[in-house]
C-alpha cells in the first residue's frame, strides 16, 4: 500500500459476527458465574465448594479463550503473521493452563469427598478432548511457531492442524453440555423435571455455549474471511521453501 492510503478493511459482516461472538461469549461467563454463585455456593480452594472452580475454569479456557484463540486469524489480518502466530499460540496456552487448573479442582475435591473419578461419560470425553488439545497445542508451536519444519512438511500438517482445531472447539463445548447435565442430575434430580431456577438458568448456560460455538463456527467456515496472505509473508514463504527444501522460488 503506499503511503498515506487508508488501512485496508474487514470483509462485510465479519466485524459484525466477531462482536455477537465476544458478546456471548462474555454472557455464559457471567451465566456460570451466577449459577454457581447464586445456586452453588461460589468458588472457593480450600473448601467444600473447590469443585466449583471446575465448570468455571473450563468454560473459561477450554470454550472461551479457545474460540477466542480461533478467531484470532480472522480478527487480526492485517498484522504480521509471526505475531498473529505468537497470540494465537499464547491464548491456547493460556487455555489449557485455566483448565489444568479445572482439572486439579476437581480431582481434589473428588479425593476429598471420596468420590470416586473417571467413570462418568462427561469426564471422559472431557479428559480425552483436554489431552487431545494438548497434544494439538505441541504439535502446533513445532511445527509453526519455532523454526525447523520444513515447507512441505508444514504445508501438509496444516490441513489436519485445522480440522483438529475445529474438532477440539466442538469437543469441548460438548463435554461442558455433559457436565452441566450431569450437574444438575446429581445436585437438583428430585426437583429438576419442575422447571425450577437453577435448571433453567442451567440449560440457558448450556443455549449459549451452543450459540457461541455456532458464531465461532460460521466465521471460521466463510472462506471469504480468512486471512489473506501479506505480500511480505508470500515472500518469505518461497524464501523459507528454497532453504528448506532446496528448490528454486520458480520451481
Amino acid at each position: 500500500a503506499m503511503d498515506g492510503a487508508p488501512p485496508p478493511s474487514s470483509p462485510a459482516g465479519l466485524s459484525a459476527y466477531v462482536a455477537v461472538s465476544q458478546l456471548l461469549g462474555l454472557t455464559l461467563l457471567a451465566t456460570t458465574g451466577a449459577w454457581l454463585g447464586r445456586y452453588r455456593g461460589g468458588v472457593a480452594w480450600h473448601s467444600p465448594l473447590q469443585f466449583n472452580a471446575h465448570p468455571l475454569c473450563m468454560v473459561l479456557g477450554m470454550v472461551f479463550l479457545q474460540g477466542d484463540a480461533l478467531l484470532v486469524y480472522r480478527v487480526f489480518r492485517h498484522e504480521a503473521k509471526r505475531s498473529t502466530k505468537a497470540l494465537h499460540a499464547l491464548l491456547h496456552g493460556l487455555a489449557l493452563l485455566i483448565a489444568l487448573v479445572g482439572i486439579i479442582a476437581v480431582f481434589e475435591s473428588h479425593r476429598t469427598k471420596g468420590i470416586p473419578d473417571m467413570y462418568s461419560l462427561h469426564s471422559w470425553c472431557g479428559m480425552a478432548t483436554f489431552v487431545l488439545y494438548l497434544l494439538q497445542w505441541l504439535l502446533g508451536c513445532g511445527f509453526f511457531l519455532f523454526p525447523g519444519a520444513s515447507f512441505s512438511l508444514r504445508g501438509s500438517y496444516k490441513p489436519q492442524h485445522i480440522f483438529f482445531g475445529i474438532t477440539l472447539f466442538i469437543l469441548s463445548i460438548t463435554s461442558c453440555l455433559l457436565g452441566i447435565t450431569e450437574m444438575l442430575l446429581f445436585k437438583i434430580s428430585d426437583s429438576y423435571s419442575h422447571f425450577v431456577p437453577e435448571g433453567i438458568l442451567a440449560n440457558t448456560l448450556g443455549v449459549l455455549l451452543v450459540a457461541f460455538g455456532l458464531v465461532v463456527g460460521y466465521v471460521l467456515t466463510r472462506e471469504e474471511w480468512k486471512r489473506p496472505p501479506l505480500a511480505e509473508e508470500l515472500a518469505l514463504s518461497m524464501d523459507f521453501k528454497t532453504l528448506t527444501e532446496g528448490e528454486s522460488p520458480g520451481g
